[in-house]
């Protein structure tokens, strides 16, 4: 079925169209939710509350070409993480990690290969939740940090450092992964 055509039918409420459209994009908001919820369970809950909103908001939808519908839907996810994130009070943006240096070395794009998806994907999750949040919305989502700072109500310069801070984490946990493999 056709994206446009799959959006009007939800708008009218038929439920098959929504079941198609929880199959089609259900595992894309689901690892959406998997990168802001750090686990399964949450981001299962996470995607829940995804398609409640994406199905009460289908009538403010408005289509605008191929493609429109699934970045609609993936914004929803992303603002759902968030603001669940926000709820539970999880944003927080520690000044020290584990005493990160002022500098780093960042992997090389050949060592980054060497992790298996799966256990950069764990790295990634394991950061603190304020670390892991800047870093998807700057590395994955690619946001600008002043439209960073605006979602999470800081400053540009805590996104940036957060940010810096994250990443030095992330290539110290990939730097000891490689050495002990």
């Amino acid at each position: 079925m056709e994206e446009r055509i799959l959006a009007e039918r939800c708008k009218t409420g038929d439920n098959e169209a929504r079941r198609e459209l929880y199959i089609r994009y259900g595992g894309r908001l689901m690892g959406i939710c998997m990168r802001y919820a750090g686990d399964r369970a949450s981001a299962e809950d996470l995607l829940h509350d995804c398609f409640l909103k994406i199905f009460g908001a289908m009538d403010r939808f408005t289509w605008r070409g191929e493609g429109s519908l699934r970045a609609w839907m993936e914004r929803i996810a992303v603002n759902v993480s968030l603001e669940a994130l926000r709820h539970k009070r999880r944003l927080h943006y520690p000044v020290t990690v584990d005493r990160l240096p002022e500098r780093y070395e960042e992997p090389t794009t050949e060592e980054v290969a060497q992790v298996p998806y799966d256990v950069l994907q764990r790295m990634i999750a394991g950061l603190p939740d304020g670390y892991r949040t800047i870093f998807n919305l700057f590395c994955i989502e690619e946001l600008p940090h002043k439209e960073i700072a605006g979602l999470l109500g800081i400053s540009e310069k805590t996104s940036s450092s957060q940010l810096f801070r994250a990443k030095a984490l992330l290539a110290r946990r990939i730097k000891e992964y490689l050495k002990n493999e």
